[in-house]
């Protein structure tokens, strides 16, 4: 039996929420009694110095689709120089917090050593719009080359057991949740009166809703008591000039860096996802930490990451019923939310994850499965 386990967590993404959950979930290992964790990190993330100084095993990944291609093509060489770092931190097992496409060098480089690994799935299924070529293909081949695939919402659990890819008994299906994203904020100050500020903050495609939000918006006609920011990165679309041509409405199509975002949450009252599909959500669970009311429509994972949350306003996917939750809201008195304590969230959460880890290793121990032929493993 493992007294301490050590746990290698690893997420290789360059952009947005995905290496900060890594972070975070490392720090929240960490904190569990009789586990001790390492981080990897892509050298690329867009994160803190602070942050980027607690990855252990920084991996050079890629900015592009050409740069991607490059990597994959000299896999072989990363293979071998990638498995004599991860065998001098010596992982009991490891964690893929979120997948992305170049995670299969560092799967290739746990079967060399013999240290089972599970993923963590983030969307089961594309968003339109949205991710890289070939990114499900190499998503599916990670998860079934796992020795237990985790969801994060029950919405995401039954894509991944439909799919094949967990609940098996070879790949046993591991739940936790998402908790709250908590980012640096000002110091809190006294609101001076004026309209409501709503914010609709992330990338901005289809499949967020957008047209929702512009329809409902149109519905409610010019408002003194609102103004509207819509801010992320996205094409340009007809959708996104037809919100700028509203009353109190403004259009940020740029990238927010990680050090905007506390403020740009520090501005809003309220956060609202009109998403037309979704598996959950990121921003919902930085505005959670911020203590933001959030207007979300009842679609994929977020009515069960959202719907038991106070300030939170469910609305069907539809511009009538997101502008009828916009008029609720700016029918209660405005008042910021008690923060989500975070911290507690992400040690419930790891805890849950290392209480689902240890009997997965336990099986494989008992049944001694082997993850690759023993010619083959490095010695």
């Amino acid at each position: 039996m493992i007294e301490t386990m050590k746990v290698l967590v690893w997420q290789w993404s360059r952009l947005g929420g995905p290496p900060r959950f890594g972070v975070l979930l490392a720090r929240a290992l960490n904190a569990q009694p009789g586990v001790s964790a390492a981080l990897s990190l892509s050298t690329r993330a867009q994160l803190s110095p602070a942050m980027m100084a607690e990855s252990e095993l920084l991996v050079d990944t890629y900015t592009s689709l050409p740069g991607f291609l490059a990597r994959a093509m000299r896999a072989p060489f990363d293979l071998r120089r990638l498995v004599p770092r991860v065998r001098a931190i010596k992982p009991d097992v490891a964690v893929c917090a979120q997948p992305g496409p170049l995670d299969l060098l560092m799967a290739g480089a746990l079967r060399r050593l013999g240290i089972p690994f599970v993923v963590l799935v983030h969307d089961a299924e594309l968003h339109p719009g949205d991710g890289m070529p070939l990114q499900m293909p190499l998503q599916r081949a990670l998860c079934r080359s796992a020795a237990a695939v985790g969801a994060l919402t029950g919405h995401v659990a039954a894509a991944l057991t439909a799919q094949g890819l967990a609940g098996t008994p070879r790949r046993p299906l591991i739940r936790v949740s998402h908790p709250p994203l908590a980012f640096d904020m000002p110091p809190p100050a006294s609101r001076t009166p004026g309209p409501r500020r709503l914010l609709c903050f992330g990338r901005l495609l289809a499949y967020k809703g957008l047209d929702l939000l512009h329809d409902a918006l149109r519905a409610l006609g010019p408002r003194e008591d609102l103004v509207v920011r819509v801010v992320g990165t996205g094409p340009e679309t007809p959708v996104l000039e037809a919100l700028r041509a509203l009353p109190n409405v403004t259009v940020e199509n740029r990238w927010v860096p990680e050090e905007e975002v506390g403020a740009l949450l520090d501005w809003s009252d309220a956060l609202i996802l009109p998403y037309r599909e979704a598996s959950q959500s990121g921003v919902a669970a930085a505005a959670l930490a911020a203590g933001r009311s959030v207007i979300a429509t009842r679609v994929g994972g977020l009515v069960e990451q959202l719907g038991d949350k106070a300030g939170a306003l469910m609305c069907e996917p539809e511009g009538g019923s997101v502008a009828e939750a916009i008029r609720a809201l700016l029918a209660e008195p405005p008042a910021l939310l008690p923060a989500a304590d975070a911290g507690a969230a992400w040690n419930e959460m790891a805890a849950t994850l290392v209480e689902q880890i240890g009997p997965v290793m336990r099986r494989r121990a008992a049944h001694h499965l082997p993850t690759l032929s023993p010619s083959a493993r490095v010695p």
